[in-house]
Protein backbone atom coordinates (compact mmCIF):
# COMPACT_ATOMS: atom_id res chain seq x y z
CA UNK A 1 0.00 0.00 0.00
CA UNK A 2 2.78 2.53 0.91
CA UNK A 3 4.28 1.77 -2.73
CA UNK A 4 0.62 2.95 -4.28
CA UNK A 5 0.73 6.33 -1.89
CA UNK A 6 4.18 6.97 -3.47
CA UNK A 7 3.21 6.91 -6.91
CA UNK A 8 -0.20 8.95 -6.03
CA UNK A 9 2.10 11.33 -4.00
CA UNK A 10 3.92 12.30 -6.96
CA UNK A 11 1.14 12.35 -9.37
CA UNK A 12 -0.84 14.40 -7.23
CA UNK A 13 1.89 16.69 -5.94
CA UNK A 14 3.04 16.98 -9.15
CA UNK A 15 -0.08 17.20 -11.10
CA UNK A 16 -1.31 20.47 -8.29
CA UNK A 17 2.02 22.00 -8.76
CA UNK A 18 1.97 22.19 -12.27
CA UNK A 19 -1.28 23.42 -12.36
CA UNK A 20 0.00 25.98 -10.41
CA UNK A 21 2.88 26.95 -12.26
CA UNK A 22 0.53 27.05 -15.78
CA UNK A 23 -1.93 29.47 -14.45
CA UNK A 24 0.64 31.73 -12.60
CA UNK A 25 4.21 31.63 -14.36
CA UNK A 26 4.18 33.60 -17.82
CA UNK A 27 6.50 31.54 -19.69
CA UNK A 28 9.71 32.57 -19.67
CA UNK A 29 9.88 34.43 -16.78
CA UNK A 30 12.29 33.85 -13.87
CA UNK A 31 12.34 34.30 -10.24
CA UNK A 32 14.61 32.98 -7.84
CA UNK A 33 13.43 31.17 -4.24
CA UNK A 34 14.68 29.37 -1.34
CA UNK A 35 17.70 31.78 -0.72
CA UNK A 36 18.15 32.02 -4.62
CA UNK A 37 19.29 27.78 -5.20
CA UNK A 38 16.76 27.83 -7.26
CA UNK A 39 15.37 29.79 -10.28
CA UNK A 40 11.21 29.22 -11.13
CA UNK A 41 11.31 29.41 -14.69
CA UNK A 42 7.94 27.74 -16.75
CA UNK A 43 9.13 26.18 -19.85
CA UNK A 44 7.21 24.03 -22.29
CA UNK A 45 8.87 21.00 -23.23
CA UNK A 46 7.75 19.48 -26.16
CA UNK A 47 10.61 16.38 -26.59
CA UNK A 48 11.74 13.85 -24.63
CA UNK A 49 14.72 15.04 -21.98
CA UNK A 50 16.67 17.74 -23.10
CA UNK A 51 14.13 18.29 -25.69
CA UNK A 52 15.03 15.38 -27.56
CA UNK A 53 12.87 14.92 -31.02
CA UNK A 54 11.22 18.02 -30.07
CA UNK A 55 10.15 17.73 -33.73
CA UNK A 56 8.53 14.19 -33.08
CA UNK A 57 6.00 14.46 -30.81
CA UNK A 58 4.50 10.99 -31.83
CA UNK A 59 6.97 9.22 -30.78
CA UNK A 60 7.97 10.71 -27.38
CA UNK A 61 4.80 10.14 -26.67
CA UNK A 62 4.71 6.57 -28.13
CA UNK A 63 7.77 5.80 -26.42
CA UNK A 64 6.47 7.82 -23.07
CA UNK A 65 3.49 5.28 -23.19
CA UNK A 66 5.52 2.64 -23.66
CA UNK A 67 8.17 2.87 -21.03
CA UNK A 68 5.86 3.65 -18.17
CA UNK A 69 4.09 0.80 -19.26
CA UNK A 70 7.59 -1.30 -18.67
CA UNK A 71 7.69 0.17 -15.43
CA UNK A 72 3.84 -0.50 -14.54
CA UNK A 73 4.44 -3.80 -15.41
CA UNK A 74 7.71 -4.67 -13.65
CA UNK A 75 5.97 -2.96 -11.04
CA UNK A 76 3.28 -5.05 -10.84
CA UNK A 77 5.72 -8.39 -10.77
CA UNK A 78 7.62 -6.89 -7.98
CA UNK A 79 4.84 -7.78 -5.31
CA UNK A 80 5.19 -11.45 -6.66
CA UNK A 81 9.23 -11.40 -4.68
CA UNK A 82 8.75 -11.03 -0.75
CA UNK A 83 10.97 -8.05 0.32
CA UNK A 84 12.78 -6.24 -2.20
CA UNK A 85 11.71 -2.69 -0.68
CA UNK A 86 14.37 -0.64 -2.29
CA UNK A 87 13.61 -2.28 -5.60
CA UNK A 88 9.52 -1.34 -5.18
CA UNK A 89 10.71 2.33 -4.11
CA UNK A 90 12.60 3.23 -6.59
CA UNK A 91 9.86 1.86 -9.14
CA UNK A 92 7.06 3.51 -7.24
CA UNK A 93 8.89 6.92 -7.47
CA UNK A 94 9.65 6.04 -10.97
CA UNK A 95 6.36 5.27 -11.72
CA UNK A 96 4.91 8.61 -10.47
CA UNK A 97 7.28 11.02 -11.93
CA UNK A 98 6.70 8.98 -15.57
CA UNK A 99 2.43 8.86 -15.06
CA UNK A 100 3.17 12.74 -14.42
CA UNK A 101 4.81 13.64 -17.43
CA UNK A 102 3.18 10.99 -19.91
CA UNK A 103 -0.17 12.66 -18.52
CA UNK A 104 1.22 16.02 -19.63
CA UNK A 105 2.54 14.57 -22.59
CA UNK A 106 -0.81 12.96 -23.66
CA UNK A 107 -3.42 15.85 -22.57
CA UNK A 108 -1.13 19.03 -22.89
CA UNK A 109 0.87 17.77 -25.86
CA UNK A 110 4.15 19.31 -23.35
CA UNK A 111 5.40 18.57 -20.42
CA UNK A 112 5.53 21.36 -17.88
CA UNK A 113 9.38 21.92 -16.70
CA UNK A 114 9.69 25.06 -14.15
CA UNK A 115 12.99 24.88 -12.12
CA UNK A 116 16.26 25.33 -12.88
CA UNK A 117 18.92 24.99 -10.10
CA UNK A 118 21.22 28.22 -9.82
CA UNK A 119 24.57 26.91 -9.56
CA UNK A 120 28.03 28.06 -10.98
CA UNK A 121 28.07 25.41 -14.34
CA UNK A 122 26.12 27.31 -16.68
CA UNK A 123 25.47 23.96 -18.50
CA UNK A 124 23.81 22.23 -15.75
CA UNK A 125 22.49 26.11 -14.96
CA UNK A 126 20.09 26.00 -18.06
CA UNK A 127 18.40 22.63 -17.70
CA UNK A 128 14.76 23.37 -16.54
CA UNK A 129 13.54 20.65 -14.48
CA UNK A 130 10.19 19.26 -12.32
CA UNK A 131 10.14 17.23 -9.41
CA UNK A 132 8.61 14.24 -11.56
CA UNK A 133 11.96 14.12 -13.49
CA UNK A 134 13.83 13.72 -10.32
CA UNK A 135 11.51 11.11 -8.63
CA UNK A 136 12.63 9.29 -12.46
CA UNK A 137 16.09 9.79 -12.34
CA UNK A 138 16.21 8.88 -7.93
CA UNK A 139 13.50 6.10 -9.03
CA UNK A 140 15.88 4.37 -11.44
CA UNK A 141 19.19 5.02 -9.57
CA UNK A 142 17.24 2.68 -7.04
CA UNK A 143 16.37 0.03 -9.12
CA UNK A 144 19.75 -0.43 -10.21
CA UNK A 145 21.23 -0.03 -7.12
CA UNK A 146 19.14 -2.78 -5.33
CA UNK A 147 19.44 -4.89 -8.82
CA UNK A 148 23.77 -4.57 -8.01
CA UNK A 149 23.09 -5.66 -4.78
CA UNK A 150 20.64 -8.34 -5.19
CA UNK A 151 23.45 -10.04 -7.26
CA UNK A 152 25.87 -10.07 -4.68
CA UNK A 153 26.47 -13.07 -2.32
Amino acid sequence: MRYILIILSVFTGEFFWKKHVEEKIPEGSSKKALHDTIILTKYHNRGAALNIWEKRPKIVKTMSVALTAMAAALFLCSFGVAGRGVLKTGLSLLLGGAFSNTYDRLKRGYVVDYFRLNVPVKRIRNLIFNVSDFCIIAGAALVVLEELDFGKE
